[in-house]
């Protein structure tokens, strides 16, 4: 298992806090939940029905001409592999680490490459994968430049393969209206943006033969009555999807705000986190993590290039929490 922020309990262990006592911003996911709408008894008696009006709302919000749930987005990144018999993978690195996992442990050849060596090496590869918005660094690439990248391994017959799981801050920058393309594969992540990621729902959105054979690899009735019933809730809640917006948005300008303060301008972030590459990475993550503060700390080769994100904190007495760590953080440094 590769690691992954949000792991609180593990870290109430090893620091020897109770869980309750944390705040943890460890993660990408908004920190206010979407109200549950009520669950019917046969939701929970019933195998899922797929007539329920899911995917059709799923395929509004998106704008996207379909749409296959899944129980996460993980599990496409591990199905996609087992649907090509083998060939090159670029991974626009450094990203979410599931994905050129995925990849190496069907076999195939991973290639880690940065976003501006994209064009040095696509012709040498069969598959490119990029998460849009990148998670960790937050780059948005340009629509554009991916559908050009697209158009280059659609020749071959390759594919593109874009994670868009915090997208929907930015719906504008998505190519999930372009998905009707051969070899176009956008994946998309319910539980972040609706702060409910515990109902594990995503969504593959490509061409219908390519949907068709994830489907069967997948399996049937992969995402449950219930969770069916909560996505489609939130996902027809326009309404509600536009205050989160603006509320996401609000709060990531004033987290970028803070670090700022604390001389941690963000090196990168998007809606939902903040990024700062620094050489006090480590030691803060340390630091914080004595204090019951949790946040996701990457490792780099040195310590120069170690980094942390920083999630959302939820009420104001997180914020002022967070902001006390890092104001007696750099205090005891003086």
């Amino acid at each position: 298992m590769l690691e992954h922020g949000g792991r609180l309990r593990a870290a109430a262990q090893r620091y020897g806090m109770a869980e309750a006592d944390w705040l943890d911003v460890s993660t990408g996911i908004a920190p206010w939940a979407w109200p549950i709408p009520p669950i019917e008894a046969q939701d929970w008696a019933r195998l899922p029905q797929a007539d329920d009006g899911l995917e059709a709302a799923a395929c509004a919000y998106y704008n996207a001409p379909r749409a296959l749930p899944l129980p996460g987005s993980q599990a496409a990144i591990q199905a996609l592999p087992r649907l090509r018999s083998g060939g090159k993978v670029g991974v626009v690195s450094p990203c979410y680490a599931e994905h050129a996992h995925a990849w190496r442990k069907a076999g195939f050849l991973v290639r880690e490459v940065l976003a501006h060596e994209v064009d040095y090496f696509l012709d040498s590869l069969d598959i490119l994968v990029v998460v849009n918005p990148n998670n960790p660094t937050g780059l948005l690439l340009a629509p554009e430049r991916l559908l050009e990248w697209h158009a280059r391994l659609a020749e071959r017959g390759g594919w593109l393969v874009i994670d868009e799981a915090f997208m929907d801050s930015t719906p504008a920058s998505s190519l999930a209206a372009e998905t009707t393309r051969s070899g176009l594969i956008v994946l998309r992540s319910f539980g972040k943006f609706f702060g409910l990621a515990g109902v594990r729902l995503g969504f593959a959105l490509a061409e219908p033969s390519l949907l068709k054979a994830l489907a069967r690899e997948i399996g049937p009735w992969a995402v449950s009555g219930p969770t069916r019933r909560i996505g489609l809730a939130c996902l027809s809640d326009q309404g509600g999807q536009q205050r989160q917006r603006q509320r996401l948005e609000q709060a990531s300008i004033r987290l970028a705000g803070l670090l700022a303060a604390h001389d941690l301008a963000p090196t990168g972030g998007c809606a939902l986190f903040q990024w700062r590459v620094t050489a006090h990475a480590q030691p803060l993550y340390e630091f914080a993590a004595r204090r019951g503060v949790l946040l996701r700390l990457f490792i780099g080769e040195n310590a120069d290039a170690c980094s942390l994100r920083f999630g959302l904190p939820a009420s104001e007495a997180d914020w002022q929490r967070l902001d006390t760590l890092l104001h007696d953080y750099f205090k005891e440094l003086t």
